[in-house]
Formats: C-alpha cells, structure tokens, sequence
C-alpha cells in the first residue's frame, strides 16, 4: 500500500451532515444563524460581567471563562463547515485536520473542567458561606483555572502526537462535519489500539471524575438544603444553582446521547448530526440558560446595552 504512507497525505475529505445539494443553503443559513448567535450571546455575557464591578465575584469569573471557552468551541467547527458548503468543497489539509482535533479537545475539555469548577463554587457558597470569600478568593480561583487550561492542554497535545505516528491512505473520508478523534482514528489505516486504550483512559479520568466532583458537590448542596428552616433562604440558594444545573444537564446529556447514537445504530451520519446539540446548540443557549434565569446578568446587560443607545 505505497499510498498509505502518512507522509503521502496532504488532505482528508469531512463528508459533514448531508450531501443533498438542495439541503446545502439550508444548512449554511442555519448554521450561520447558530453561530452567529452563540458568539454574540458569548460575547455579550463576557462584556456584561467585565463591565459591571457587582459582577466581579467567583462564580461570575468562572462564568465569563465558560463563555470565552464557548466562543473559542464553536468557532473551532463551524466556521470550516460553513466555508466547505459554500465552497462546495469537503477538504481539509492533514495538518488543518489535526489541529482542528487538538483545539476541539481542549475547549470541549475545557467546558467540561469549568463546570465542574463551577459546582465546586456552588457547594462552596452554600455549603460554607462563612468561609466562602476566604477558600474563593482571587487567587485560587485563577489558579483553578489556569491548572485546569495545563492538564487539557497537555492531554490534547498528547493525542494529537500519539495520533500523527498513524497512516492514512491518500483520499482520506471522515464521516463527520469536522475532524473529531474517534472519527479521524476510524480513517486510520494502521493500528489504533495504542489511540484508543489512550483515548478510554483519558475519558474516564478527564470526564468521570469531574462529572463525580458535580454529582458530589449537589449531594451536598441538597443536604445543606434540608437542613435550612426558612423557606426563602432555600429558594435563593437554589435560584444561584439552577442555571449551573441546566447548563450541566445540557452538556452531559448531548454528550450521552451522542456516544448513545454512535453505539445503537452505528450510523455515522446520525453521530454527526447528534454532534450538533453539544458542539453547536449548548455553546448557544448556554448564554441565554443564564441571563433568562439570573437577575444579577440581566441587569448587568440591561445597563450594558442602554450604554450603546445614545450611539445609535
């Protein structure tokens, strides 16, 4: 196989949702509008708590980090698919292609350490409200994200390295819409048991160890709840967690339906298309999940956006 030698690869081909040309302007326009929406939802809520000196606590801090992170996700994708169906084109260079893997992990990696961060915030502020300012303090808090930014970085990068010692013959499909690492290892022509057993590992470390920090710190909380006698101290408390818990439940859950999918019906298209609620779709809504529910954001973009009027 003389044409399978990676070396020999200047491209793969991302054969993404459909390849019904009457379906083509209806997925750019839809994307377009998605994506366009995510980053100015994003960027709104980073200005807002930027701009807004009631907003510069923990739970806000780590908050404007997540929108960044989701800003920097979607763009990661979309913008490339949006390119190939108004280019009419499906390629992508072999090294484009695997830095689309190495910075898809690290802000999908990312979302997931954030908010496993952010529970960790909750419990603390419920849980220890006394002590709350003293254990989240500044710089703690920056610490807890910058070492969360060093372990995804390093695990990316450690992928990526592992992924490119791989052939790949000449003409390369990938069956998705943008280069993911289980799909491009599937394109592999040699053996990727060494990727995958790498791969299973990471994801139970970097994935159910967090999920279990959320689930533990909600145990908790709940706890602290039952033990609260007044009935309005219990809703304020719940009010500062439920728009964690919603964006939570969107991640986690966009996330099982997509390995759900994948392992049902082995349908690569039907993979690609659940893809879209978590790479797309939660970025989105993410913005909106904690304006709708908070009043602090409100108000904070409310002021935000009555700066800009007299401009206008």
């Amino acid at each position: 196989m003389g044409a399978g030698n990676q070396t020999g690869v200047s491209q793969f081909l991302l054969l993404g949702l459909s390849d019904d040309p009457e379906l083509q302007p209806l997925l750019f326009g839809v994307f377009l509008s998605m994506f366009l929406v995510a980053m100015l939802g994003n960027l709104l809520i980073i200005l807002a708590i930027s701009t807004d000196s009631h907003l510069h606590t923990p739970m806000y801090f780590f908050l404007s980090h997540l929108s960044f992170v989701d800003i920097c996700f979607v763009s990661t994708t979309v913008p490339r698919m949006l390119v190939n169906i108004q280019t009419q084109r499906k390629d992508i260079s072999y090294i484009g292609c695997f830095t689309q893997v190495y910075f898809f992990m690290v802000f999908a990696g990312m979302d997931n350490f954030l908010l496993t961060v952010m529970a960790y915030d909750r419990f603390v502020a419920i849980c220890q409200p006394l002590h709350y300012m003293v254990i989240m303090n500044p710089h703690f808090c920056s610490l807890l994200v910058l070492t969360c930014w060093l372990i995804i970085l390093f695990n990316s990068l450690f992928h990526v390295l592992l992924m490119m010692r791989l052939t790949f013959c000449t003409g390369t499909e990938i069956l998705h819409f943008f280069c993911e690492l289980t799909q491009t290892l599937k394109a592999a022509c040699s053996d990727t048991l060494i990727n995958n057993i790498c791969l299973y590992v990471a994801t139970v470390l970097l994935c159910m160890f967090p999920l279990t920090g959320i689930l533990y710190s909600y145990s908790q909380i709940v706890s602290s709840f039952l033990k609260m006698a007044s009935t309005e101290g219990k809703y304020k408390a719940f009010s500062t967690c439920v728009s964690h818990l919603t964006v939570v439940s969107l991640f986690y859950g966009t996330g099982l339906g997509v390995y759900l999918t994948s392992a049902v019906t082995h349908s690569s298209q039907r993979h690609s298309i659940a893809s879209v609620m978590y790479t797309v779709v939660t970025p989105m809504l993410n913005p909106f999940i904690y304006s709708l529910r908070n009043k602090d954001v409100k108000g904070a973009l409310a002021r935000l956006l009555s700066l800009g009027t007299p401009c206008l």
